[in-house]
């Protein structure tokens, strides 16, 4: 009884090894052939003459490919390129709850040199509305804020409007992806201790510069305000 279910199990590896190959084929023969967002791809048995494949074998790697959003099926067009929802696909595995622990600490840092690396877009793109937005944010915080004490809520405000000023929508969907794994971090215990309560430049100090300073200040200063995290990486 046991070499009939061996048996099977080696041929449901073998087929998806196929399909996988299969898959990969597909993605290079429509590089090979210039394809663009829009374009028709090439049907189903002639991608199955072309790769020599069954048509089952085409129509798994099709479906595949569908799920991550690179194609999709239009009337009269049959399947056609399509610009896929990255962040779409990488959040339904980014859960803090089934990353490993490395994992999470480096996504933490991403956030970390995200937020530092901005300051440019925010002077570029930043207006008179968007500095008056955040000064209403600031002033819904408690002092105790201009020291270094998390609160994902005060976070999620401040910075979230960062994000948004860039006018950067890819940047903005990540941000929403990260910050639960940012929270979860923070409280998880995968990180050392916060260290005494630090004097550091706070969301209102970070407002002052957007308002009067310049893109070099404004990476310093963030790089401070964010100095008890990276203690918290390197201590």
């Amino acid at each position: 009884m046991a070499i009939p279910a061996i048996k099977t199990a080696l041929k449901i590896v073998d087929t998806s090894s196929l399909v996988d190959k299969v898959e990969a084929n597909i993605v290079e023969l429509l590089k090979e052939q210039k394809l663009k967002v829009g374009d028709s791809i090439p049907k189903e048995i002639d991608l199955a003459e072309s790769l020599g494949v069954s048509r089952t074998v085409i129509r798994e790697a099709l479906m595949r490919l569908r799920m991550m959003g690179v194609i999709d099926s239009k009337k009269k067009k049959g399947a056609i390129i399509t610009s896929p929802d990255i962040f779409g696909i990488v959040s339904k595995s980014m859960n803090p709850h089934i990353l490993d622990q490395e994992t999470l600490k480096e996504i933490f840092e991403i956030r970390l040199v995200l937020e530092i690396g901005m300051a440019d877009f925010l002077f570029q793109r930043m207006r008179s509305e968007d500095i008056a937005a955040l000064k209403e944010i600031v002033s819904n915080e408690p002092p105790v804020t201009d020291y270094h004490l998390f609160n994902i809520e005060h976070e999620i405000a401040f910075h979230g409007k960062l994000y948004e000023i860039t006018g950067n929508e890819t940047l903005k969907k990540f941000q929403k992806m990260l910050l639960p794994v940012f929270d979860y971090v923070h409280k998880s215990g995968l990180l050392k201790k916060q260290p005494l309560l630090k004097k550091f430049v706070s969301h209102k100090g970070l407002v002052d510069i957007l308002e009067n300073g310049s893109p070099e200040i404004f990476r310093n200063a963030m790089r401070n305000h964010l100095e008890n995290h990276f203690a918290r990486l390197f201590s």
